[in-house]
């Protein structure tokens, strides 16, 4: 007998609301914790301000994919503004699926979501960043219509740098 995957559900987490902030932090942990997230945990520290950081920022929301009442991944985001289209523009910031329930459509559901929520803010774009070994994550991401961001194909393609302050 095949064993169906359970429905996915997704929904935007209450910072409010203790169990989901727990959430919040429980998943973004174990993403820290995996090779993908830089593999250390977060910090007391971060894990004491994170939600109350995201719900002070204005432009934050994140998404909660469940089975049942088992959270099973989370999508942090961040609204930016795209100068160039005079609208907003919605950044995937983490992007985080329980190790037992990759493959299992969970990141797919929570992309959908994300677009979703994007078009609702009225969102010219959704923009994430990717490491390029990251091939599960690039696969769906590809699939899903998200590719190299370039303004003219013959000066390249945008780069993601940083400098830690």
């Amino acid at each position: 007998m095949a064993t169906l995957a359970p429905t996915i559900t997704v929904r935007l987490a209450d910072y409010a609301d203790a169990a989901d902030a727990a959430r919040v932090v429980a998943l973004l942990e174990s993403y820290a914790r995996d090779p993908m997230g830089g593999g250390k945990p977060l910090s007391d520290d971060v894990r004491e301000r994170l939600v109350p950081g995201l719900a002070a920022h204005a432009g934050a929301f994140s998404l909660l994919a469940f089975a049942g009442d088992e959270a099973l991944g989370l999508a942090n985001c961040i609204t930016g503004f795209s100068t160039f289209a005079a609208r907003p523009l919605v950044n995937i910031h983490d992007m985080a699926v329980l190790p037992e329930a990759r493959g299992k459509g969970v990141g797919r559901a929570l992309m959908l979501a994300v677009e979703a929520e994007a078009r609702a803010r009225g969102a010219c774009k959704i923009t994430l960043e990717v490491l390029s070994g990251n091939d599960t994550a690039k696969g769906l991401y590809a699939a899903l219509g998200y590719g190299d961001y370039a303004l003219d194909p013959q000066a390249g393609t945008a780069l993601f740098w940083e400098k830690k302050l």
